[in-house]
């Protein structure tokens, strides 16, 4: 019997929500990990574990992972550390499973990887020699913590051949796993004086079309963008969205044309534009836009959504999920048609994944 789960990271823990096939009654399990803040838990579909980043304030950072669907987790930080001391390792920003191993991005920015399920950990590329690591390291430059590796993106054929992004940077290639590496912001836009063009834009969040591995699509703090060649060049395509801004962002499962952005107000406040609950998806490319809002509050609705926030599922008729910065957690079962609440005074939620089990 088909099995949906989200993962669902907090601020105070990691929780479990379980349906049918039909994704409408949710099963809430949790809070796990000891209580924690995790920044970002994920399905790994090799093992079928469950892995979150985690960090502490007094226990500093790990990864705990479960082999049985939650119910038990065990938390592991041998080997995640870096080898330049003046290199401060605050938090495990992201976590990737793929091609049989875990990769684990953190901050400062530095790229890990674990072949034994999380068990243990060894660094892989601090990006040494790449224009503007200095200046990302610099400690006068920092905002609490400091500037990290927000997200990793892998290539679905090919181990040695992914992307990664750095914070206020932007995002740079692999094809010899972290060896070396290639900025990829051509056509980025930003609204700010940049030293050299090819670095310094502020990626919020970036995906590949699982049909078409030379699309991709990135939420910027400056726009929505499109690649048609696997990121060697973009175009901004934010025309039709209430702004320009937003985090979280998901690609279509079966539609290379289709892609879901949460756009929210660019101020401090970081909410929907005026309080009114909203996905928006393009399904011509970013030609154009639409708002999916049936079932979520249209007033008075100040939610948020972070980078890992929003997931879809691989069903045929694909399920949209958000978590928000106050604690609610939103589904989709008819591609963003409709939406219901399926669990609500959670801690503040940082990431939700997806997973179809069976």
């Amino acid at each position: 019997m088909t099995q949906v789960v989200l993962l669902v990271g907090t601020r105070k823990g990691c929780f479990v929500l379980e349906s049918d096939a039909d994704r409408r009654d949710w099963e809430v399990r949790g809070p796990y990990c000891e209580g924690w803040p995790i920044f970002n838990a994920v399905h790994d579909p090799v093992s079928g574990s469950f892995l979150a980043a985690a960090a502490s304030e007094w226990h500093g950072a790990g990864v705990f992972r479960s082999t049985d669907l939650g119910e038990n987790w065990t938390l592991s930080s041998e080997g995640i550390v870096h080898s330049n001391p003046e290199l401060k390792l605050s938090k495990i920003t992201g976590l990737t499973a793929t091609h049989g191993r875990i990769l684990a991005g953190t901050e400062a920015a530095g790229l890990f990887e674990s072949t034994d399920g999380g068990a243990t950990w060894s660094l892989v590329s601090t990006l040494d020699g790449q224009p503007g690591r200095d200046d990302w390291n610099d400690p006068d430059k920092q905002p609490p913590g400091h500037l990290g590796m927000a997200a990793i993106l892998p290539h679905p054929d090919d181990a040695a051949h992914f992307w990664i992004v750095i914070q206020g940077y932007g995002i740079f290639e692999t094809t010899d796993s972290g060896s070396s590496w290639t900025p990829r912001n051509k056509g980025l836009r930003a609204e700010w004086p940049l030293e050299n063009p090819e670095i310094g834009y502020c990626v919020h969040k970036l995906v590949m079309s699982p049909v078409d591995q030379d699309r991709l699509y990135q939420q910027n703090h400056c726009g929505m963008h499109r690649s048609d060649d696997g990121g060697h060049s973009w175009s901004e395509i934010t025309d039709g969205l209430p702004t320009d801004f937003g985090f979280a962002a998901a690609a279509h499962p079966h539609d290379r044309e289709s892609f879901y952005v949460i756009p929210l107000d660019p101020g401090h406040g970081r909410c929907m534009p005026d309080g009114h609950a909203a996905v928006w998806r393009t399904s011509d490319g970013g030609s154009s836009w639409r708002r999916l809002d049936n079932g979520l509050p249209a007033r008075d609705a100040h939610l948020g959504v972070l980078r890992e926030g929003m997931a879809i599922d691989s069903l045929d008729a694909p399920g949209v999920y958000f978590g928000t910065s106050t604690g609610q957690v939103f589904a989709s079962a008819d591609e963003g048609e409709s939406w219901t609440e399926i669990a609500g005074y959670l801690p503040a939620i940082s990431s939700v994944d997806v997973a179809v089990l069976g």
